[in-house]
């Protein structure tokens, strides 16, 4: 309430319906879960009525020896609450299950832009976000850069962004580091 006060105090505006409806624009806000309980964080704070977005991809993983596609949070123990200064109630948010806190600078919750938000979900609406893990000794081929459409075996990731590959050069195994985006999974 005080942020309110302050936020009108410093306003140099002269109409004072302005100003009341500045403070009264709901915001997104950044919430920090508790370990691998985003899911229940969520389906609690919306059973409160509460407006909350958690950005999900779908990821292939290996689940009982059989490559599964599950789907996993964008943003792991992360999750936006979209709540207004003066009109919601923000003391059972901290006591809800699953949440631990919200992100603060300085003690206090910091808004997140609308185009921030706005733009993940744009951006998950029009391509899902899809990881595609490789198994070591999987078959793979590249597809980009001077061996392109060779085959290859995965040997392991090199960070994010890059993979390591054996490849078989004139009856000689050879590593290569190569981008992650210049590979493709042979099926």
């Amino acid at each position: 309430m005080t942020y309110c006060v302050e936020l009108m105090e410093s306003c140099e505006c002269s109409d004072e319906q302005s100003v009341a409806a500045a403070t009264l624009h709901p915001s997104w806000y950044l919430i920090y879960c508790k370990p691998r309980e985003d899911e229940r964080a969520l389906e609690h704070l919306r059973r409160q009525d509460y407006e909350c977005y958690l950005p999900t991809m779908t990821v292939e993983r290996r689940r009982q020896g059989r490559k599964t596609k599950v789907r996993e949070p964008l943003f792991p123990r992360y999750l936006f609450i979209h709540l207004n200064d003066t009109e919601d109630n923000w003391y059972p948010i901290r006591s809800t299950r699953g949440v631990s806190q919200f992100v603060c600078v300085n003690g206090r919750p910091i808004p997140v832009r609308n185009e921030i938000v706005e733009g993940i979900r744009a951006r998950l609406d029009a391509q899902p976000v899809t990881k595609h893990y490789l198994e070591p000794g999987e078959l793979v081929k590249i597809s980009d850069g001077a061996f392109h459409g060779i085959d290859a075996i995965f040997l392991a990731a090199d960070g994010d962004e890059r993979v390591v590959v054996l490849l078989n050069i004139m009856h000689k195994d050879h590593k290569l580091v190569l981008p992650l985006h210049a590979v493709r999974k042979l099926t």
